[in-house]
């Protein structure tokens, strides 16, 4: 039996509706997904969760979609997580991929196998090849060469899985709001593609200010190309990233020329959508072998 843990986001109903039977539908407390969990779970409660899982017969966990770091209440710690919370502080205290290995390890030492959210729905990863009518030059194609250098450093770092690059000058990095947060940055505040997503600014506050020049205006990302690669010798059975219509609106809303993505390392969300608007917009969309040029 497959448990899935679902944060928000359009991913985790997407694996549901390709699986042969309807998995248990677990949620972490505070972060409630586009299903209906039958398990909500607080991190204080952690070990207790995995007893329930295998007490229910459930022999897989999938981690699909997004989730915030949550805050720890002390007291709120029940008898049965009481031994694992210096390795939850140690998660916490990592980046994404550091925290997400021990948090795999817990789940795996409770006797469940981790499967990967790409391996549920292979049908996510796309081909390798320009998809779009657009082609790609052969300055975009070094800028993809750029890009790809700026996501292995900054996987060094465990930060971020996506980049903005226009004349192999690195204009934006992803943080910790995500890649349609950053192009939300970029984009004009009155673009109507970019729709309800464009009040991000107002809640992101100081943690989009990298986002902006000397003077306090917005970077002007017209022209650049958006890269998104796993980091570097990530675990790829959590956060692969993920890219789908709300990401081509905010590149072309943003001026973006195109969109880069590692072959067999982003899952695209209703990619005919996606080709389709960046089509429409006359955008490139690239699927890029890892090292390719």
């Amino acid at each position: 039996m497959l448990a899935l843990i679902a944060g928000t986001g359009d991913l985790p109903p997407a694996l549901v509706a390709r699986l042969p039977e309807r998995p248990l539908i677990c949620a972490l407390e505070g972060f409630r997904p586009a299903l209906t969990p039958q398990i909500t779970f607080r991190l204080e409660h952690l070990g207790s969760f995995l007893t329930a899982l295998v007490d229910r017969g459930v022999t897989e966990v999938c981690l699909a979609g997004a989730i915030k770091r949550p805050a720890i209440d002390p007291a709120a710690i029940d008898a049965a997580t009481k031994p694992l919370v210096p390795r939850i502080m140690q998660a916490i205290g990592q980046g994404d991929d550091g925290a997400l290995r021990v948090v795999i390890a817990l789940f795996e030492e409770a006797g469940l196998v981790v499967r990967a959210a790409h391996e549920i729905a292979p049908d996510l990863l796309p081909p390798a090849g320009v998809l779009s009518r657009k082609p790609v030059t052969i300055d975009q194609r070094q800028d993809a060469v750029t890009a790809e250098q700026t996501i292995a450093e900054m996987g060094r770092a465990d930060v971020g899985q996506a980049c903005i690059v226009r004349n192999a000058r690195v204009l934006a990095r992803e943080g910790q709001a995500g890649t349609d947060a950053m192009l939300a940055q970029l984009a004009p505040s009155d673009d109507p593609l970019w729709g309800v997503v464009d009040g991000l600014g107002a809640v992101l506050g100081g943690a989009a200010e990298w986002l902006s020049g000397a003077d306090g205006e917005p970077t002007d990302a017209r022209g650049a190309l958006l890269f998104k690669a796993p980091k570097p010798d990530q675990d790829r059975r959590a956060d692969l990233p993920v890219i789908g219509p709300q990401t081509a609106r905010g590149a072309v809303a943003a001026g973006l020329s195109g969109i880069v993505i590692e072959q067999g390392g982003v899952m695209v969300l209703e990619l005919d959508d996606v080709v389709a608007t960046l089509d429409a917009a006359g955008l490139f969309f690239w699927v890029r072998p890892k090292g390719g040029a």
